[in-house]
């Protein structure tokens, strides 16, 4: 391996760790004054930041895979492939739920505290219940793609590159990490479902040829479902 590569290995693992780490420790800094929506702030912050960082290096969002859609027929594309994400991630959901249920395993099953106590008030709430579905898009569908696949697995393809199983890595790692940000709320449902979740979506990243635009709406979808459901008092 030339010295070459070694050092852009080098430099995509300096970046991913300090960059993980900043989001981490800028949800924590924030908990304190707005717990609620601490974890969005930060991510969108950290966008942000990836942001600067590739326009410094020469790049632009399309290397995170917002890529430029020419043509109709590619813009249209994007609803089968949306869909396809969408329907894969609330089949597998619907059976391991199901799992989880026969098993008896309530502790997985069950909303919550901190599940509750960020978005239950959302039911019959219109007002809430929109700036949710704003914040929802904004930084589920849009902030957590650009980052969890966009900049991690590309970066982590960059780490791994050469290594057994190096897709493999670059996929599941940010699928662990998806969970894991999602168990401050949502305990260990969370890390299992958002694990799972992030398992697919980093699939599909690289079966659409790291195009993000279809995660980011399949993304959008899935959390538009679940706050429409939590305002209707849906239980689903």
């Amino acid at each position: 391996m030339s010295t070459i590569e070694l050092s852009g290995k080098a430099k995509a693992a300096f970046e991913v760790v300090a960059i993980v780490a900043f989001a981490l420790i800028l949800k924590e800094l924030l908990d304190p004054f707005f717990w609620r929506f601490s974890a969005p702030v930060s991510l969108i912050a950290t966008v942000i930041l990836l942001t600067v960082l590739a326009h410094r290096h020469g790049e632009n969002w399309s290397a995170m895979g917002l890529k430029s859609l020419p043509g109709t027929r590619a813009k249209l594309l994007l609803i089968p492939q949306a869909a396809a994400v969408f329907l894969i991630v609330l089949a597998t959901l619907s059976a391991v739920t199901f799992a989880i249920e026969a098993a008896g395993l309530e502790l997985l099953s069950e909303k919550t505290h901190g599940e509750i106590e960020r978005w239950g008030d959302v039911t019959g709430n219109l007002r809430l219940y929109l700036l949710m579905l704003a914040i929802s898009w904004i930084s589920g569908g849009f902030a957590e793609e650009m980052f969890f696949r966009g900049f991690l697995i590309t970066r982590l393809q960059t780490v791994f590159a050469g290594v057994r199983f190096a897709t493999v890595l670059a996929i599941v790692l940010p699928a662990i990490l998806f969970g894991y940000v999602h168990v401050y709320y949502q305990g260990l449902q969370g890390f299992v479902n958002a694990g799972i979740v992030g398992l697919i979506f980093g699939t599909a990243f690289l079966l659409y040829k790291r195009n993000l635009w279809p995660l980011v709406l399949a993304h959008g979808f899935i959390n538009s479902l679940g706050f429409t459901a939590e305002f209707m008092g849906w239980d689903i």
